[in-house]
C-alpha cells in the first residue's frame, strides 16, 4: 500500500513538470556517479595487466605469512653537536693560559673586557645584579671542573642567565694549601668570550673561595 503522505502533492501541471524534472537530475548524477566508479575500476584492472605485463604474474601473500617490520624510532639526540662542542670546549680553555697580565691590580685581582668599564666591575662586587645560577667545584679533578665549568657558562648564556657564581673553593684541603683550582678557574675564565667581568664574591657569597661572573646574556 502506498503512504500518500510520502508523495508531494501537486497543485499544477508546473508542479508535475518541476518533479519530472528533479528526477531525470537525481538520475542523471546517479549514472555519473556509477560510471565513475566503473572507470575506476578499469583504471586499477588496466594497471594490473600492464604491470603483468613487466613483471608477470602476481601471487598474493596469504596473511600469516607476511612480516611486519616494527620501526625503531630514530634518536633525536644531537650526539655530533654535543660532542663537537665537548671537544670545542678542551680546546678553547687550556690550563696554560697565562691569565695574570689581563686581571685588575685591586685586592682581588677582578678581571673585565677592555669595553667593559670600571664601573661595571664595581658594580657587580657590590651586588648590583641578583644572583641567577652557581656551580660548585669542591672535589672535582682539573680535567673535571675544567668541563663543568665550560658546560655551565655555555648553558648560562643558552638560557639567558646575566650573574652567576662559580665556588672553586679556597684551596685548604689541598697539597700545600695552594689554591691550584682557584687560579685554574681564572684562566678558565677569561678564555671564555662570553665572560665579561668577573670579581671575587663578597664575604657572604663565599669570599676568596668563589667568583661573581657577569656574561654576556640577555637581561640587565
Amino acid at each position: 500500500m502506498t503512504n500518500k503522505s510520502a508523495l508531494p502533492t501537486l497543485h499544477s501541471l508546473q508542479d508535475l513538470k518541476m518533479l519530472k524534472r528533479e528526477l531525470l537530475q537525481a538520475r542523471l548524477a546517479f549514472e555519473a556517479r556509477r560510471e565513475l566508479e566503473a572507470a575506476k575500476v578499469r583504471q586499477i584492472e588496466q594497471e594490473r595487466r600492464i604491470f603483468e605485463l613487466f613483471v608477470g604474474p602476481v601471487t598474493l601473500l596469504p596473511g600469516d605469512l607476511r612480516v611486519l617490520h616494527q620501526r625503531v624510532p630514530t634518536s633525536i639526540e644531537p650526539r655530533q653537536r654535543i660532542a663537537d662542542e665537548q671537544q670545542a670546549l678542551l680546546q678553547t680553555m687550556s690550563d696554560d693560559f697565562d691569565v695574570d697580565s689581563l686581571l685588575e691590580t685591586d685586592e682581588t685581582l677582578s678581571f673585565r673586557r677592555p669595553q667593559i668599564s670600571i664601573h661595571v666591575v664595581n658594580k657587580l662586587r657590590r651586588g648590583h645584579w641578583s644572583l641567577q645560577g652557581q656551580i660548585d667545584l669542591h672535589g672535582l679533578r682539573r680535567d673535571q671542573a675544567r668541563e663543568a665549568l665550560g658546560n655551565f657558562v655555555q648553558d648560562s648564556v643558552r638560557r639567558g642567565l646575566r650573574c652567576v657564581r662559580v665556588v672553586h673553593g679556597k684551596g685548604n684541603g689541598s697539597p700545600g694549601r695552594e689554591p691550584v683550582l682557584k687560579a685554574k678557574v681564572r684562566g678558565w675564565l677569561v678564555q671564555k668570550q662570553e665572560v665579561l667581568v668577573f670579581v671575587q664574591a663578597r664575604a657572604s657569597d663565599g669570599g676568596s673561595g668563589a667568583l661573581m661572573v657577569l656574561l654576556n646574556g640577555s637581561g640587565g
